[in-house]
């Protein structure tokens, strides 16, 4: 026998979850046996001395290489370390896998057993684990077969528990809008006294700023990304990178990644640059699998005014609205069109395109619909770009002038304490919502009599009865919106400074922009015979601003009235 006669792999490993010295994993003081903190006693240092004594006191076990894997959980095998040390097994260049304990191999109960009973035996690979006092080139029947299975499930049942509390710690930190990203968005950085809260990296800051400019004066999400790429602006990843954060994204490469539509997108319908933290969109499938996947957006945890906001959430609703409709640049022009994102034909409903005509010194501009333009059945339903200009500056006047007298009025009304439930009695959208809920629930009522009288199945029956369920509960969810648009009008008026402002200047608007237009447009539909059909912003609150002076005008006549026949009546 060779007096080495084994090559040996020392192993060491040590997950997040063992350190307690971040805060952002610490799941409390876990002490071992001894009583010693694990953060501690599991270090890569203690293990690689721990396992070195050994080695050198051992006359037939020579050390062949270390393999370290730090940062990487027990709960699964895919760690680069482990699998080089596989590797250089198979190719025979080690025939000897020595670990501080079972649960630095790993605490997967399954698969720990499945390579230290099957696999390495199979391999004629001998397995230490020192502080358990394993090694199988002497262990008996009873060590193999009942106490290291028993001590592989202890170590699997730990690291579900510390999965448990540290998903348990992170929901409460996201509950208290604290930020457990271990990057800060882009547009962000984490605030050197707190890195739970983000503060404004004002580089970046004005980078996304700039793309939601860029969305705003009609440019396509394609086409901002081609910009960024043009300017030379690092996208988010090559930016994290040049300032130095340990960064990787799901792809690596030498190749440099550049700004996308994706990329832009994601920028573009994030609510988090409005000052609110949202989190949780993703989660792992189980603690064992590193693969996450997308929860739907009513399990998100969103919570508000945690942050400075970078974009006014005027800004943010007119891009999500434009983003339904994705701008295109003009063929002929090279430039966003004023009224891209936002002219609609009326009979198909896709977007009009702008085109021009031109015959020796003039020029003529008009719109046409793009389904008719690429030979679809529609009609042209063209009209002349200076009219429309014209038409819309016209009815952004009107409409900004009334809104403003409307709101005069109700902020006085406000004043006179008027009554908020009479409001929401009165209303008409909560009205027309609350019979199209009767009349679904009343449609499920007599669902059942047809059922008695044989006139629709079961199978119909269970299926009507939930889609008709379901529309009721979606106008009973359109009433509550509703009621706390109101609520919120009753406590915190109609708008906010930066809205009156728009408002006046409309109310002025001598020629129409781009700005004003999509600040105070949400889409124009336009008919044949040049009929337009105008829908602007705020007219929710447009609505009940007007319906809450009528009711006050109503009851100031009748007060006049009742007055009046009093007077007479003593006269």
């Amino acid at each position: 026998m060779n007096r080495k006669q084994f090559l040996a792999a020392m192993y060491l490993r040590l997950s997040r979850d063992d350190k307690s010295t971040d805060g952002e994993f610490d799941v409390g003081n876990v002490t071992d046996r001894e009583g010693n903190l694990k953060s501690e006693s599991n270090s890569i240092g203690n293990q690689r001395e721990l396992i070195r004594a050994f080695i050198h006191e051992q006359q037939d076990i020579e050390l062949y290489d270390i393999y370290v894997d730090d940062g990487f959980s027990g709960s699964n095998f895919d760690r680069p370390e482990f699998k080089r040390m596989i590797s250089d097994i198979e190719a025979g260049k080690v025939n000897c896998v020595i670990v501080k304990d079972l649960s630095r191999f790993g605490r997967d109960y399954i698969e720990s057993g499945r390579y230290i009973q099957k696999i390495f035996p199979a391999l004629s690979v001998r397995f230490i684990a020192l502080t358990d006092h394993y090694d199988s080139f002497q262990a008996d029947v009873s060590e193999s077969g009942i106490v290291l299975p028993v001590k592989n499930l202890i170590n699997d049942s730990y690291c579900r528990d510390i999965s448990t509390k540290v998903k348990s710690q992170f929901e409460v930190k996201r509950k208290n809008g604290e930020c457990i990203a271990p990057f800060a968005l882009y547009g962000y950085k984490k605030a050197e006294n707190n890195k739970s809260r983000l503060v404004p990296d004002e580089y970046a800051a004005d980078i996304v700023r700039e793309i939601f400019a860029w969305k705003m004066e009609g440019m396509a999400v394609s086409a901002i990304a081609e910009k960024l790429n043009r300017l030379g602006i690092l996208s988010p990843k090559e930016y994290k990178k040049s300032t130095g954060a340990n960064y990787k994204g799901g792809f690596s490469g030498a190749v440099k990644s550049r700004w996308s539509s994706s990329t832009v997108k994601r920028i573009l319908t994030n609510e988090t640059y409005l000052g609110h933290m949202v989190q949780g969109k993703r989660e792992k499938i189980n603690y064992k699998l590193k693969k996450s996947v997308d929860k739907p957006q009513e399990e998100w945890i969103k919570v508000e005014n945690t942050h400075e906001a970078i974009i006014t959430e005027d800004q943010f609703q007119i891009v999500q609205n434009l983003l339904k409709a994705d701008g295109r640049v003009s063929t002929i022009t090279e430039e966003n069109s004023l009224f891209t994102g936002i002219l609609f034909c009326g009979d198909c409903g896709e977007q009009m395109i702008r085109r021009m005509n031109r015959y020796k010194d003039t020029r003529k501009v008009y719109y046409i619909c793009s389904t008719k333009n690429r030979g679809g059945g529609c009609s042209r339903h063209s009209i002349e770009e200076e009219r429309l200009k014209e038409i819309i500056a016209e009815m952004i006047r009107h409409y900004a002038n009334c809104f403003l007298e409307e709101k005069q009025m109700f902020e006085k009304a406000l004043e006179m304490e008027t009554n908020f439930e009479s409001i929401v009695r009165y209303d008409t959208e909560i009205a027309r919502l609350k019979g199209e809920q009767d009349k679904y629930y009343s449609l499920c009522s007599g669902l059942y009599e047809d059922l008695r009288q044989g006139i629709i199945t079961k199978e119909e029956f269970e299926r009507l009865h939930g889609d008709f369920k379901c529309k009721a509960s979606e106008f009973e969810e359109a009433q509550k919106k509703q009621e706390g648009m109101i609520k919120e009008l009753f406590k915190n008026g109609v708008m906010s400074a930066a809205r009156l402002k728009t408002m006046q200047d409309s109310s002025e608007l001598k020629e129409i922009d781009r700005h004003t237009l999509c600040s105070m447009v949400k889409a124009i539909t336009v008919f044949e015979n040049k009929r337009l059909e105008v829908e602007f912003y705020y007219m929710n609150q447009y609505r009940i601003m007007r319906e809450v002076n009528k009711n006050e005008k109503e009851q100031k006549s009748k007060e006049h009235k009742t007055n009046k026949c009093s007077e007479e009546r003593s006269a």
